[in-house]
């Protein structure tokens, strides 16, 4: 796993905003990641959104931004204690694909993939209703690949491990299905405030 400053943690100040067990990182943006950062261009990555669903189907660069852009402001909360205020994000809200594919009725959640293999869990009504993002600009500016660019899931009311760097696509399915860290010991859906970080929290 490659750390940079961030996963030990800070001191803990009392402000509201903050979940439990958080700190305020400010202008830092630790990076945190189960894999190497590829070498992926624009041009290389994909998406797609299979498994129970009326039509799968992939989108390149191209046929991804030619969706309705969406931006997400606000914040974000890494399981490792660390949170940042006031984040913009631009790309494609997760509904705008998932209106082209129409999960079956008998969906409940995914499993999201990265280009890399890296794999997440979530119920599929944490992707609905304008809660999430497959984004690709940070700030205005192209995102970085050390946190997840070309494009990465961006599901900023879970803890951050949920937003998959490097996504590559969404497997939908009738049941829940563990990820890379769900497997080792991380919790199913991960709500930053009621501090599910671990199985059994």
């Amino acid at each position: 796993m490659n750390v940079t400053r961030g996963f030990t943690g800070r001191p803990r100040v009392r402000n509201e905003a903050l979940p439990p067990g958080q700190y305020d990182a400010g202008d830092d943006w630790p990076v945190l990641s189960a894999e190497v950062t590829p070498d992926l261009t624009p041009a290389e990555w994909s998406f797609r959104v299979d498994g129970l669903v009326e039509e799968p189907r992939s989108w390149n660069w191209d046929e991804a931004h030619a969706l309705p852009t969406s931006e997400y402001e606000g914040d974000i909360h890494c399981v490792t204690s660390w949170s940042k205020f006031g984040v913009r994000f631009a790309g494609v809200s997760l509904d705008a694909f998932l209106h082209v594919v129409r999960p079956h009725v008998s969906a409940t959640h995914v499993v999201a993939y990265s280009h890399t293999g890296y794999t997440t869990n979530l119920p599929l009504a944490d992707l609905t209703g304008g809660r999430a993002w497959i984004a690709w600009e940070y700030d205005g500016k192209p995102l970085a690949p050390e946190h997840g660019g070309p494009a990465r899931l961006l599901v900023p009311h879970l803890y951050f491990w949920k937003s998959a760097k490097w996504i590559a696509g969404l497997r939908v399915l009738d049941h829940d299905e563990p990820g890379f860290w769900e497997q080792n010991g991380y919790h199913a859906r991960g709500n930053p405030w009621e501090e599910q970080r671990y199985s059994g929290d």
